[in-house]
């Protein structure tokens, strides 16, 4: 059981930083973004050919990939999001879904369907823990989280983050007192598109192997429960919904396992999570309105 818990507390970062990134995009845009996963696959495929065709430092290539998955959260807002801002949720909704289809079927094209491994970005002996043992990588990325964490805070007391928050309140009352939206919408996806990238990088190595659509596969769905269950207009919310995620769905795979002889359960726990979220407190942990 503490195994469980252990490894759930390091998948649970991973979803963390995905539920942020749609945290931030449902307080910008009020929509939940289905192209989330893909800004984490783009990054680790863009990483990967780097690495593989290129040659270049790790660093580099990290940096190269995060960086197009930026571009692509900058693009989509761009070109598809503020076109759409007039229109219903339900547009902009499969708007980021025709999006992340798009991205899975150029990555098949390009790369092929089968799976691919990316290097850790750290090595060296696993650290044990009441007899688990934790990769570098693994401790990697709860760091990278806790800095993620950290910024943000100190990022929404400066008047950009101001100005975020303002907008996300009200727009047209923003644009009244001088707040440019469209930059803050800019910066609101290109921070999606980071987030997810980082959690990409990040979780591919730990995993082994990466595919087409693999975020949007693995990730996509726990990250949304996690969102919901920290609140969708609640970024510290959606931190600890992460995390509770990963515990919740680590230990009940285990239970599952060792009692009902069923490998492979983690879908249905957090489906089952999501659904008794959604029925008992739609609003969330630390949400202030209900999640639409």
């Amino acid at each position: 059981m503490f195994q469980a818990i252990v490894l759930g507390l390091f998948q649970g970062a991973t979803y963390a930083m995905l539920a942020v990134g749609l945290v931030l995009v449902y307080k910008g845009a009020k929509v939940f973004n289905f192209a989330q996963g893909e800004f984490g696959t783009l990054a680790v495929y863009v990483t990967w050919c780097m690495l593989g065709y290129q040659h270049l430092p790790y660093w580099l290539a990290a940096v190269i990939g995060l960086s197009c998955a930026v571009a692509l959260g900058m693009v989509m807002e761009r070109l598809i999001v503020r076109p759409l801002m007039g229109r219903s949720r339900i547009t902009l909704l499969v708007a980021t879904v025709g999006v992340a289809l798009a991205v899975i079927q150029t990555t098949l094209i390009v790369a092929e369907p089968k799976p691919q491994n990316l290097d850790v970005a750290v090595n060296g002996n696993p650290t044990v823990i009441g007899q688990v043992g934790i990769l570098p990588q693994q401790w990697l990325l709860i760091g990278v989280l806790a800095a993620v964490g950290i910024l943000l805070a100190l990022f929404l007391r400066t008047d950009y983050g101001h100005a975020v928050t303002a907008t996300s309140q009200d727009a047209f009352a923003s644009r009244v007192v001088g707040i440019s939206v469209p930059a803050v919408s800019r910066i609101i996806w290109g921070s999606a598109g980071l987030l997810g990238g980082l959690a990409g990088l990040l979780q591919a190595p730990i995993t082994g192997s990466f595919y087409p659509g693999y975020l949007t596969i693995t990730g996509l769905i726990p990250a949304f429960t996690a969102a919901v269950i920290g609140g969708m207009d609640s970024l510290a919310g959606a931190f600890v919904g992460g995390l509770a995620v990963g515990v919740v769905q680590s230990v009940g795979q285990y239970q599952l396992q060792l009692k009902a002889g069923i490998p492979g359960g983690s879908g249905l726990v957090v489906f089952a999570m999501l659904i008794i979220v959604l029925m008992v407190r739609p609003r969330g942990l630390l949400g202030k309105e209900v999640a639409a």
